[in-house]
């Protein structure tokens, strides 16, 4: 199958919590890290996740909010700081590719007066905040 998210994570269910409608589900990523998503008990369900199984995580680059000073409480569980690799500057959007650790690289996309504001440039430190409701799974 092929996406047109750019951002696939694979990673193995490290917990599943069901709430009345919609579960967290917990993936411990081949690169590190953990990520959370939270996707419906249906889903769940259809999808057979089980703790122990595989699975991807998939980011639209659209819904990854870029910081470079991330030092307070944030309501999004996923958190992913790094190292910028690239900057696309574009008229109305760029493009920001980090390099989160063991060269795994997530790319954002975000309006280029977000880029300059952030004085964003190849190799300045960046983190990447996703909520959860923001992650597709895939098995």
């Amino acid at each position: 199958m092929k996406l047109s998210a750019r951002n696939v994570l694979t990673g193995t269910v490290a917990s599943i919590t069901k709430g009345a409608v919609n579960a967290e589900v917990v993936l411990n990523l081949k690169c590190g890290p953990s990520i959370a998503a939270i996707i419906t008990n249906s889903s769940v369900d259809s999808m057979g996740l089980k703790v122990g199984a595989e699975a991807s995580a998939i980011i639209k680059a659209s819904n990854i909010i870029v910081g470079t000073d991330v030092q307070g409480k944030i309501s999004a569980r996923n958190i992913f700081c790094g190292t910028v690799t690239n900057i696309a500057d574009g008229q109305v959007s760029a493009e920001v590719a980090v390099d989160i650790g063991a060269g795994t690289i997530l790319t954002a996309v975000i309006t280029e007066a977000s880029a300059k504001n952030l004085a964003l440039k190849k190799g300045s430190k960046a983190c990447l905040i996703i909520k959860a409701s923001g992650i597709i799974l895939g098995v």
